[in-house]
């Protein structure tokens, strides 16, 4: 043993023929066995009872456990989703056409009072939206009976005469804009594909949902008692409106042929009509004689 350093070394010769203070020496057992354990890939769950040294008992939760994990997330549901022509009767068909933000209908709606762009279509292209033109016609039907009630009733109480509110003014506004904006784009659509120049429902259904804008704040206006004033304002909306759907549909209607003009003058003047319509029977005064 030496020593050095403030350290105390054991030398080698000493360590092979002595036993250390405080050790102890490793006996050999003859009766001593030697346990092997077969490789358990840990990272396995839950492991299975194939070989040896696994756990062969498998995972199960408490019966009070929760159960959130263990059913369908919300919006998820197991029932097989309809396929084929079925699918176009399902809410899911038209769930993506209702996926859109506000800015996107506000700038669509700025772009609808700009009609001489023309570019609408092609903003919109991959991705259409039907709940702008939803709600701006569901607006339109209340505000157009609204006002033309109120309209009616000043020029009622101007000559003091009797006056009894219209309900039908809100069923005849619903079906005119309702019908308008869903039959006339269907109309459009199997023209447009007789001509071999097909374009997209949902493309036709926003474009003219949208282009009903004009007439909320042009009924706003109609409230002026002037009646040559509301005549300017209807056919200044109704001319905003039909150069609106028309332009945007010109550029894909020149593929239909030499028809494409026709076509094109069909859709301006019907998008004129709806616009005379809507002068005539909701913001024309007619007092009686009570």
């Amino acid at each position: 043993m030496m020593s050095s350093g403030g350290y105390t070394t054991v030398d080698d010769d000493h360590n092979k023929n002595s036993v250390v203070s405080g050790s102890v020496p490793a006996v050999s057992d003859p009766d001593h066995v030697t346990l092997k354990f077969t490789e358990s890939k840990l990272h396995t769950f839950p492991p299975s009872s194939e070989s040896q040294g696994k756990i062969a008992a498998v995972f199960r939760p408490p019966s009070d456990a929760d159960d959130s994990f263990s059913k369908p997330a919300r919006g998820i549901s197991d029932e097989p989703r309809s396929t084929g022509w079925m699918h176009a009767f399902t809410v899911g068909a038209y769930k993506p056409y209702f996926d859109v933000d506000t800015s996107d209908v506000l700038q669509r709606i700025r772009d609808s009072l700009f009609p001489f762009r023309g570019t609408f279509t092609e903003n919109t292209a991959d991705n259409p939206d039907l709940y702008g033109p939803f709600w701006i016609c569901t607006t339109l039907i209340f505000v157009v009976a609204a006002i033309g009630t109120f309209v009616t009733y000043v020029a009622h109480e101007l000559q003091k005469k009797e006056w009894n509110y219209d309900i039908n003014l809100v069923t005849w506004s619903a079906g005119l804009f309702y019908g308008y904006v869903t039959l006339v784009p269907l109309g459009l659509y199997a023209i447009l594909k007789y001509f071999s120049a097909p374009s997209g429902l949902v493309q036709l259904w926003c474009l003219y949902g949208y282009s009903l804008f004009v007439f909320i704040p042009a009924s706003c206006l109609s409230i002026v008692p002037v009646e040559i004033f509301r005549w300017v304002i209807a056919g200044v909306a109704g001319f905003m409106s039909a150069t609106f759907v028309a332009l945007n549909l010109r550029t894909h209607i020149k593929s239909a042929g030499e028809r494409w003009f026709l076509i094109v003058a069909g859709i301006f003047l019907l998008q004129l009509g709806l616009a005379v319509v809507l002068k005539l029977y909701f913001f024309t005064i007619t007092v009686g004689t009570n």
